[in-house]
């Protein structure tokens, strides 16, 4: 009779070890699968953004949302993730004459504008390009240098901070 309460036991112990496993695994896989169709974490490098968002800043990072002009986006280049404003959207035509960026033929004015002698010449952006700039235009490596950048480089979206916590919430999107 003991020896039967014993295996009963050893099978119960087993029964909740295997759920708890269980339970485990759709944790991480509802986890996995939030990161790869909803929302993934980015971190600020670098001052391309400021005064907008600073270095070491983290984001939320929403995919698949709708691409609009004045979006932050985090996107892939040469391994690294930037963080750039959108200013110019598929079809768009971007000019930069004497130091000055003109979209679809009219002067593009936001609060982060410098005159850049650095910029030059016209393109035409194809159904899948982005124009993008960072808020710190003086120092940013962005559309102006690397060109634009492709539908299939772009990670997301994102309008919201996570750190430091005391800057947590939503980041300002420069006027439209």
């Amino acid at each position: 009779m003991i020896m039967d309460e014993q295996i009963e036991n050893n099978n119960k112990k087993k029964s909740v070890w295997y759920k708890d496993i269980i339970g485990y695994l759709i944790i991480i896989v509802i986890v996995i699968l939030i990161r790869t169709f909803i929302f993934t974490p980015a971190v600020v490098d670098g001052p391309s953004m400021e005064p907008t968002l600073k270095t070491k800043e983290w984001l939320v990072v929403l995919k698949f949302t709708k691409i609009k002009k004045n979006d932050v986006i985090v996107f892939k280049y040469n391994k690294k993730h930037l963080v750039k404003r959108v200013i110019g959207l598929p079809g768009d035509t971007i000019e930069c004459i004497d130091g000055q960026i003109y979209i679809n033929d009219k002067h593009f004015e936001d609060e982060f504008n410098i005159e850049d002698n650095s910029c030059t010449g016209k393109i035409i952006l194809n159904d899948d390009e982005y124009f993008v700039l960072g808020d710190n235009r003086e120092v940013s490596m962005d559309s102006r240098m690397i060109g634009p950048i492709k539908k299939d480089q772009i990670l997301g979206t994102s309008n919201f901070r996570l750190f430091p916590i005391k800057k947590i919430g939503k980041f300002n999107k420069a006027k439209d």
